[in-house]
């Protein structure tokens, strides 16, 4: 399982979006659970001179998403949905999503996930839930 974590690391920040416009993200996998962090920054920022909701959105699902897919080896999941709350806003330092799967079946899972800022306060939470695609990894995604 190592292996499917680290290819899945990859591929996420093989991402254009992750690699253009969130290049200091970092990512770390393991049974059930994801952690991403990345530096805020002023191009991250909203005119009021915070990070937008987007950012707060971003850390969520892709925590919460990865939580759910280092269990599935052989395909992708989609986002069905996503439920956030924004608790706080912030601009400046690293922030840390952490994401863990809480249900599953044979067709739905559902995970949580909180964004924390450099000082382990809580910036936001969300819960949601995700399916198989049937879409399967493969180097062409960067799953390599």
């Amino acid at each position: 399982m190592q292996e499917h974590y680290r290819k899945l690391e990859r591929m996420y920040l093989a991402a254009p979006c992750n690699s253009q416009f969130y290049e200091n993200t970092r990512i770390k996998i393991s049974h059930e659970k994801a952690e991403i962090s990345c530096e805020v920054l002023p191009k991250h920022f909203h005119a009021a001179g915070a990070m937008h909701g987007s950012g707060y959105f971003r850390m969520l699902n892709d925590a919460a998403y990865f939580a759910v897919n280092s269990i599935l080896t052989d395909s992708c999941v989609y986002t069905v949905s996503f439920n956030i709350n924004l608790t706080r806003p912030v601009n400046q330092g690293w922030i840390k999503s952490i994401g863990q799967l809480k249900f599953k079946s044979n067709r739905l899972y559902i995970a949580e996930a909180v964004l924390y800022d450099d000082k382990d306060q809580v910036l936001s939470f969300g819960t949601g839930n995700f399916m198989n695609s049937g879409r399967p990894l493969n180097e062409k995604m960067g799953y390599a």
